[in-house]
């Protein structure tokens, strides 16, 4: 498979994605009282994985009919579906264990697996992370974010 075909195929992953997300915007209403709805944003953030996975797909076909004759490049596909693992399970996890021990995680896994950084780096960028969301979201916007057993 060559670098083209699978930009190709993951294109492809991010658009169908993109459309699993508009459809579970679509059965949130839209507009409320004061304005945007909660659909509103996941709506449109489907739209734009839509539209960026197209043309991501069309620009590898492009590049697909340049040149002929490919090789196999497989060198960064582990990495990558590692990335792609970590993501699942956090979002898997993160009812059990909370949004932000699973946000941590996520970090930590990210940037010592993949990006190969050490671990109390990652841990620190990940309590950072955290806490930034913890003010926007629960302070600032008034957000409950999926609690864990800990409470947080």
């Amino acid at each position: 498979m060559s670098k083209e075909q699978s930009t190709a195929i993951a294109a492809g992953c991010l658009a169908l994605f993109g459309i699993y997300v508009v459809y579970g915007g679509s059965q949130l209403a839209y507009v409320d009282e004061v304005g945007p709805g909660p659909g509103f944003f996941p709506i449109w953030i489907g739209v734009g994985l839509v539209l960026f996975g197209a043309y991501q797909m069309l620009s590898s076909q492009a590049a697909m009919r340049r040149i002929r004759g490919g090789f196999t490049i497989w060198s960064g596909s582990g990495r990558a579906l590692g990335g792609w693992v970590g993501f699942a399970l956090a979002i898997a996890l993160f009812r059990w264990i909370g949004f932000t021990v699973s946000l941590v995680l996520l970090t930590m896994f990210l940037l010592v697996a993949l990006e190969r950084r050490s671990l109390p780096q990652a841990l620190v960028v990940g309590a950072i992370l955290a806490a930034i969301f913890h003010l926007l979201f629960v302070i600032a916007l008034g957000v409950a974010l999926p609690a864990g057993p800990w409470g947080f």
